[in-house]
C-alpha cells in the first residue's frame, strides 16, 4: 500500500493521502507473551468444552 521507496511521494504525503498516521506506517507488534498464552490457551479449551456458559460462568 504504502511504498517507501517511490520516486515522488514521500512515506509522510502517502501517509497523509492514505489518512493514516505516519506512526502506523513505523509500528511493528510486539506479539503476546508466553506468560498471556497460557491462560489464553485455557480459556479457549473452557470454551470450546461448555460454549454455553456465558461471562459470569467462565471467570
Amino acid at each position: 500500500m504504502i511504498e517507501p521507496d517511490h520516486p515522488d511521494l514521500s512515506i509522510g504525503q502517502q501517509c497523509k493521502l492514505l489518512s493514516i498516521a505516519r506512526s502506523s506506517f513505523y509500528y511493528t507488534p510486539k506479539g503476546e507473551t508466553e506468560q498471556n498464552l497460557g491462560p489464553m490457551r485455557r480459556i479457549d479449551e473452557q470454551f470450546l468444552e461448555t460454549p454455553f456458559f456465558g461471562v459470569r460462568q467462565m471467570t
